[in-house]
């Protein structure tokens, strides 16, 4: 997907919500367990219910490799549905992927070439050679781990460098470097909202993926006050909070009036 087709999606539809598909078969409803692809069903059911209101979903690898083939198989059907039945929706491979030379190449083959995913999450830690296989891709698009919501994230993410800024802050004017704002995001945890003024200054255009809402505390209204710009240039991912709102035969809805209030409040804003 383009960077002008994403922007047209969220504000043709007046959100930027993007939806964590995290399957943990202890939150199901017990009727889905007995099921063939369990997984596969709740995935199916969450989108669509709450297609109309997010532009982005965003499949956590790590929750369907838990459960070996049956989960990777869950996790490729899916990808397969949203291509076919929801072509329009930016689909998000969060892999954290980091590493050098053939062994990205190949991690971006897997996820751009034979699954077709729109991106994926990848790690900076390596350096250029660990991301630019990911950005040789058309359309395609990388999204660095910058500033994230967990505790420890201030382990080294805050660290100060003598005679420049956070070690955060210097991951980003690097990696702009290294790609464009056509196949370059960050993320961006929401719990840091008030820290967006500065990142802004750095990286003002670059879509920002912004975890956190929700379950994590992160306040919806801070991110848009100090992250929004002429582009919307946020993702703004809620998963627990929606596709857990409800473990009855009436999941699907109560995540649908979940994914609805939030895009409701992200309208406001356009």
């Amino acid at each position: 997907m383009t960077r002008i087709e994403l922007i047209n999606e969220i504000f043709t539809k007046k959100t930027f919500l993007c939806i964590g598909l995290d399957p943990d078969l202890d939150k199901f409803p017990k009727h889905l367990l007995e099921t063939s692809n369990p997984i596969f069903e709740f995935n199916k059911a969450i989108i669509d219910a709450t297609a109309p209101y997010c532009v982005s979903y965003k499949p956590n690898t790590a929750f369907y490799e838990q459960y070996g083939i049956k989960g990777w198989q869950a996790f490729e059907d899916t990808i397969a549905y949203l291509k076919l039945n929801y072509p329009k929706h930016f689909i998000i491979a969060d892999a954290k992927r980091g590493d050098i030379g053939n062994t990205s190449h190949a991690y971006a083959k897997a996820f751009f070439n034979n699954l077709d995913c729109d991106a994926i999450t990848v790690a900076p830690y390596m350096g250029i050679d660990s991301v630019s296989p990911f950005l040789e891709y058309k359309n395609k698009w990388a999204i660095l781990l910058a500033l994230t919501s967990n505790e420890g994230s201030a382990n080294f993410q805050n660290l100060k460098i003598e005679n420049a800024g956070f070690l955060f802050e210097e991951v980003l004017k690097e990696s702009i470097k290294w790609g464009t704002e056509e196949n370059l995001m960050f993320v961006v945890g929401a719990t840091k909202a008030k820290m967006f003024e500065n990142i802004r200054k750095i990286i003002p255009n670059h879509f920002l993926l912004v975890p956190g809402i929700g379950a994590q505390g992160g306040s919806l209204s801070e991110v848009v006050k100090y992250g929004f710009n002429n582009d919307c240039g946020l993702l703004v991912n809620s998963s627990r909070g929606i596709i857990y709102a409800d473990n009855s035969i009436h999941y699907a809805q109560a995540s649908a009036a979940e994914a609805q209030k939030i895009a409701s409040e992200m309208a406001t804003h356009f």
